[in-house]
């Protein structure tokens, strides 16, 4: 069977002297791999299927059959790493605490432990919203369930 920490060493020896990383990896027991990469500036398709091939290329499907998917954490995708959240730093994040209510907030800084943020307090005047945000406050992560960037359209 494939291991997740198998995947984890292939896929950190592929991106080694990258600015690419590993969000997050699933193994199921069907051996079907899914594994999500982020980069400090971007990830394009072309990271994504280098990645694939150099997984694929060090895996035999002769010994084991499996399904591989490589994909960029998409903006959709929660951040689960702490160095996601150097892109956001002067941006929205909505994020959801351990209670399940969700808030948008501006990232102003953060460290191991915390984030400096503001609320984002969000006013409609007929069809347009004004933005505008609290004092500085202070999140523990231990405190956040989620974070996403947050869409504002």
């Amino acid at each position: 069977m494939i291991t997740k920490e198998q995947i984890i060493e292939l896929a950190s020896e592929a991106l080694e002297n990258t600015d690419r990383f590993v969000v997050d990896l699933s193994v199921s027991k069907s051996n079907v791999i899914s594994v999500y990469i982020d980069a400090d500036s971007s990830v394009t398709i072309d990271h994504c299927v280098e990645l694939s091939r150099f997984i694929e290329g060090s895996l035999d499907r002769e010994v084991e059959d499996y399904e591989l998917s490589v994909s960029s954490a998409g903006i959709d995708y929660p951040l689960l790493k702490h160095r996601q959240l150097n892109k956001y730093v002067e941006k929205e994040l909505e994020m959801t605490n351990n209670e399940g209510i969700k808030k948008v907030f501006k990232l102003l800084s953060f460290n191991e432990e915390k984030m400096d943020v503001q609320e984002a307090i969000i006013k409609k005047l007929g069809k347009l919203k004004k933005t505008t945000y609290s004092d500085t406050t202070e999140l523990f992560f231990k405190d956040i369930k989620e974070i996403k960037p947050y869409i504002n359209f």
